[in-house]
């Protein structure tokens, strides 16, 4: 055969290939999400994401640790966007210039689980910060993620509202440094109380004596947001494809997709794009 020949061949060949993946994989875009452990615990990511890439084409690789990592995360250049739950630290992240345009995405609650023989005698109590007094008072076991998430985070600002140091009161409260999900399993092993948000809750299926004791105080409420890390700080960044991922989950259809994840016919975020 000719080089002339072999190449034309290869020519062929080649054009017969492009023919066949013309239209754009999923594998050929993608970008990295830094993200909570709530979010893919709790069933949204594996819901949410596999809809998001057969509508665009783009893979979204998820890093779940807590919100504190996954701002770390940024501040690195790690990872092209973020889904965290920290107002605090999502405030401070893009006004430290790691990130922009900063959106509200969602929200849910969060709720305090316990046993049900609730020894602290905190069932039902309408104000979380009394509730975080019994608790204290009671030296009941308390379960915290103790891994600087949105929901640790959110844990030891009710305790300081409570004018409490739970880390000086003794044996009864563990920092189990540990995401959503395998801190509800060691708080069902020590039937102890334990802040959790909601989602995870409602996918959780070790609950072995544990029950929704108190939920409801509007202190309760949990808010994602959605971040571009900053391009012009990290160049190399997939910023391209990761605006596409954050102007979906803003838009009226992508709401829709959120509201549409349920657990047994319960919805568990609410959209809260424009507000």
């Amino acid at each position: 055969m000719s080089r002339r020949v072999f190449l034309q061949g290869l020519f062929a060949t080649a054009i017969a290939a492009f023919a066949m993946t013309g239209t754009p994989r999923a594998e050929d875009h993608f970008i990295t999400l830094a993200s909570t452990t709530s979010t893919e615990q709790s069933g949204l990511f594996e819901y949410l994401i596999p809809i998001f890439t057969r509508e665009t084409h783009i893979t979204v690789h998820v890093v779940a640790v807590g919100t504190g990592q996954a701002l770390q995360i940024g501040e690195r250049g790690d990872a092209d966007a973020l889904l965290v739950h920290d107002p605090a630290g999502e405030q401070k992240f893009v006004a430290d210039g790691f990130g922009v345009d900063r959106r509200a995405v969602m929200h849910n609650d969060f709720v305090i689980v316990g046993p049900k023989a609730d020894p602290a005698g905190i069932a039902k109590t309408p104000d979380v910060i009394e509730v975080f007094r019994r608790i204290a008072a009671a030296k009941a076991p308390f379960g915290s993620r103790g891994d600087d998430s949105g929901t640790n985070r959110m844990e030891l600002r009710l305790w300081k509202d409570a004018g409490i140091d739970p880390k000086q009161g003794g044996s009864w409260y563990r920092e189990l440094g540990s995401g959503m999900g395998p801190t509800l399993n060691t708080s069902a092993g020590m039937n102890a109380y334990t802040l959790a948000d909601r989602a995870t809750w409602a996918n959780f299926k070790n609950r072995q004596d544990l029950v929704i004791l108190v939920q409801g105080d509007k202190r309760l409420l949990n808010p994602y947001s959605t971040i571009l890390v900053n391009p012009t700080r990290f160049p190399t960044l997939k910023t391209a494809d990761a605006k596409i991922w954050h102007d979906w989950l803003v838009s009226p259809h992508g709401q829709e997709v959120i509201a549409g994840y349920k657990i047994n016919g319960e919805q568990l975020f609410f959209g809260d794009a424009g507000k």
